[in-house]
């Protein structure tokens, strides 16, 4: 295959994404009293309505429709205050009753979007990016110092109920392809779930990945949904096409189903697009099919041919009124929003003068965005070099800790919000280094001591007294007197030579900042 910088010189790539989210936090299913719990007994949580028994009637869940309205809400989304359920009837064992109750063509909440920032690491994934300037705009685009601001509309967030869940058992790989039989466990069925669809607004897999996770963060911050991708309470579909760049007319367009992982959803578009152009190019035609991404095989592999709508034979759900959201309804729901991810990083750049890059990636995760609230608040020096220090620890340090182990977690470890403040503190005064900062950092997660009591013990606390630093900026200079001739002729490269010779002396424990200003003041006097 050819890689992405060549096939996208010549198709456009066309992504949309829709995105189930159980609603978690609730304590009911949505139709019936049922408890929400996972990982129970199977089949110990159901009833007749869920199960669909003859006679049984649904009763719509009040906290459910306010978690809907309250998604909407936060993603820029109208609510519609006229609305009603659908029957959704498939073939498939994973609902009792045969069919899913879902919304029709008029959802709780419509026209929304998401704003996203792709930083210059992902930016190369955007044909074209490279050749713009900062505020230069292109279709949904605006280019950035430091990447690109992507606007991305939401198309509908809908309200349903998910399935039950399917276990396969024989075959290779726990699918139905090949399994010998399967069990059902209805305990899910009936759990309130909704949908987000964007437009097809989306051009890169990095794009994709960044909204999954962003609405990731909203719906964590108004307390809708744990999002667990582990356990399937966040999951996503990824359809997408190619067209020839330059047209307009959407290709036929494949869909990745049931993506639980950001990696996944990013390495599987990415997969497509060049499986797609190698056949497009080929002279194939693109089916419209359903593709499960495989990531042990970093391949896609078809699932079935994708069902239309007509294939839903969708209804009106006789059993349930239609719904008349009030104004009062939605502004009292509207005074439960708490302070979101975008207001969150402003503030934290205008109360902190922190960089957008920088107050972004604090809030790319909840765990390092309230250790960074708390560390700053323990803190009496909230000038912006501790906060940008506590940043740089927070982004580099400690998100390559909780990355390089899926059983790394801030909670169970020695990582507190007072020993990061501590610890930055001590850097930011020139008690220590930057290069000890990280020697202090590594100490405590291997000993769980205070930094003090590491700098202590150590002996890693810095020399800021003027008069030992002076000493020994006198004794380098007198020994290198070639160098320093050289220096004043011209060669100020030299003081970096300079100050590697008196932190040798000082065995790394010398001031660099005072060390720098001393030599600076010798050597151009």
């Amino acid at each position: 295959m050819k890689t992405l910088e060549e096939v996208l010189e010549k198709w456009e790539p066309v992504i949309g994404l829709e995105v189930h989210a159980e609603l978690t936090t609730l304590q009911t299913k949505m139709f019936c009293g049922c408890k929400l719990s996972f990982g129970d007994e199977p089949n110990t949580h159901t009833c007749p309505v869920c199960l669909g028994m003859p006679g049984a009637l649904p009763v719509p869940n009040k906290a459910a429709i306010e978690s809907i309205v309250l998604a909407g809400l936060a993603t820029n989304c109208d609510i519609e205050k006229h609305s009603m359920f659908y029957r959704k009837n498939y073939v498939y064992p994973d609902m009792a009753k045969n069919f899913q109750t879902t919304q029709g063509p008029v959802a709780f909440c419509m026209r929304g979007h998401l704003e996203l920032d792709v930083d210059a690491k992902h930016a190369g994934e955007r044909y074209g990016v490279d050749k713009m300037s900062a505020g230069d705009e292109t279709e949904n685009i605006t280019k950035t110092e430091n990447g690109y601001r992507a606007h991305v509309g939401i198309t509908r967030i809908h309200m349903e109920e998910d399935a039950g869940k399917m276990i396969h058992i024989g075959g290779g790989e726990g699918r139905i392809a090949g399994a010998t039989n399967s069990l059902v466990d209805y305990n899910r069925a009936g759990t309130p779930l909704i949908e987000l669809v964007t437009e097809p607004d989306l051009r890169t897999p990095e794009e994709a990945r960044l909204f999954m996770q962003k609405l990731r963060q909203i719906y964590l911050a108004i307390g809708i949904s744990d999002c667990s991708m582990e356990k399937g309470s966040l999951r996503c579909d990824g359809n997408i096409s190619l067209r020839k760049r330059g047209t307009t007319e959407l290709g036929t367009k494949t869909e990745l189903k049931n993506i639980n992982s950001f990696k996944s959803l990013h390495d599987g578009l990415y997969y497509e697009i060049l499986r797609q152009a190698q056949a497009l190019e080929d002279g194939e035609a693109i089916r419209q099919e359903t593709r499960h991404w495989d990531p042990s095989a970093k391949r896609t592999i078809v699932m079935r041919v994708k069902e239309t709508a007509d294939d839903y034979r969708l209804f009106p759900e006789p059993d349930l009124a239609p719904f008349d959201l009030s104004d009062e309804f939605i502004d009292n729901v509207r005074k439960r929003l708490p302070e979101l991810p975008d207001e969150k990083a402003s503030r934290f750049e205008k109360d902190f003068a922190l960089s957008r890059y920088d107050a972004i990636h604090l809030i790319e995760h909840r765990e390092t965005c309230n250790l960074f609230e708390e560390a700053i608040s323990l803190s009496e020096d909230k000038s912006a070099d501790f906060a940008k220090g506590l940043a740089n620890i927070i982004i580099n340090d400690i998100s390559a800790w909780l990355n390089a182990d899926d059983d790394n977690r801030i909670e169970n470890s020695p990582i507190t919000a007072q020993r990061i403040s501590d610890l930055v503190n001590l850097s930011v005064s020139g008690k220590i280094s930057k290069s000890q900062q990280k020697t202090v950092f590594q100490a405590i997660l291997d000993e769980d001591k205070d930094p003090a009591v590491i700098v202590k013990e150590k002996g890693l606390e810095q020399v800021s007294d003027t008069g030992a630093i002076t000493a020994v900026v006198d004794k380098v200079l007198a020994e290198n007197p070639d160098k320093v001739e050289q220096y004043k002729g011209g060669k100020t490269g030299l003081i970096g030579f300079f100050v590697g010779q008196c932190m040798k002396e000082m065995q790394g424990k010398g001031d660099p900042k005072l060390i720098n200003q001393t030599l600076a003041s010798k050597l151009n006097s």
